[in-house]
């Protein structure tokens, strides 16, 4: 049960495809990593999940259950008692979770093992906020409301080694795969959108980041078909700051985009907060198969170093 929803908590899984057709967003986990490691914790797949945005969310469990937490770290207690971060929790009935404010990061995830079931639209639960759609009625968590869980328990629990934490503070590099419409771009404006830094601006959301730098990236007035945009797209508008759109983006954009970042980084996008700067680098589509193996590699290697505890 929702005793203190927090700032703002959504209910997201791995959102719905097919929906751009209708101008339907995907919406999903932000931060498509701290939510897959809540499920791997917790022995399944694709579950129905908390993103809690900031903190100060506040649940009674209504039945023994399991639980795994990841992302943005926060304090987090069981009525009195702390607990540790990225790993699985018993939980009893009764027992109240008090999350407080995240220390680093943006995004946290709570998940149930056995998840939370309630009535998927177009194939998800994942809440657009924008569009009114998933979740419960649309809308964020509010106090008083009660989410079904079909609790599964587990015979163990488990962590994840802090070596393998994600760092939240650490400069970022996001890796750009240039579109078709890179060729827009002179070959001295692809150097400045390369080579100098950009800082997040406030306004930062699910439905993408706008990046500030000390010279705008100006292009000249050009008229483009509105088209379909997809996670990831970097646009250039003609103030010159660029946009990264992520989960809960328009499907349409007329906006010049330089190209597509990698899937991997956007994520890690959404766990950056305004004010912390960033860069570009050029990714070219032979790189990609490495690219690919080394994300397999981890995810290899992050399930054997899980630990019991």
């Amino acid at each position: 049960m929702v005793e203190h929803a927090g700032i703002l908590t959504t209910l997201q899984d791995t959102g719905r495809v097919g929906g751009a057709r209708y101008g339907l967003t995907q919406g999903g986990a932000a931060d498509s990593f701290a939510y897959q490691v809540a499920d791997v914790l917790l022995e399944q797949q694709s579950s129905c999940q908390l993103e809690i945005t900031l903190g100060g969310l506040q649940l009674q469990a209504l039945q023994n259950m399991v639980i795994a937490v990841t992302g943005a770290e926060l304090p987090l207690w069981c009525d009195d008692e702390p607990l540790g971060w990225w790993r699985s929790h018993r939980i009893q009935a009764g027992q109240r979770l008090h999350f407080g404010m995240a220390r680093t990061g943006v995004r946290s995830y709570l998940a149930v093992a056995g998840g939370i079931r309630l009535p998927k639209v177009l194939g998800s639960n994942s809440t657009v906020l924008r569009e009114s759609v998933g979740g419960i009625a649309g809308k964020p968590l509010q106090a008083g409301q009660f989410l079904p869980v079909k609790a599964r328990l587990l015979p163990g629990c488990y962590g994840l080694p802090r070596s393998l934490w994600p760092d939240y503070t650490a400069p970022l590099t996001l890796r750009l795969i240039p579109g078709f419409q890179a060729e827009l771009f002179s070959q001295s404006q692809w150097q400045q959108l390369m080579e100098q830094p950009y800082t997040i601006s406030a306004a930062a959301d699910r439905m993408g980041y706008r990046l500030t730098a000390q010279h705008p990236l100006l292009l000249p007035a050009m008229p483009l078909w509105s088209e379909g945009t997809v996670y990831g797209a970097v646009q250039c508008p003609p103030d010159g700051h660029p946009i990264v759109l992520l989960n809960d983006r328009q499907t349409l954009g007329g906006y010049p985009k330089a190209g597509t970042l990698a899937a991997v980084d956007a994520a890690h996008l959404s766990q950056r907060r305004s004010g912390q700067s960033l860069r570009f680098t050029q990714l070219v589509p032979t790189e990609l198969p490495a690219l690919r193996a080394s994300q397999h590699q981890l995810w290899q290697e992050l399930r054997l170093q899980l630990f019991c505890c």
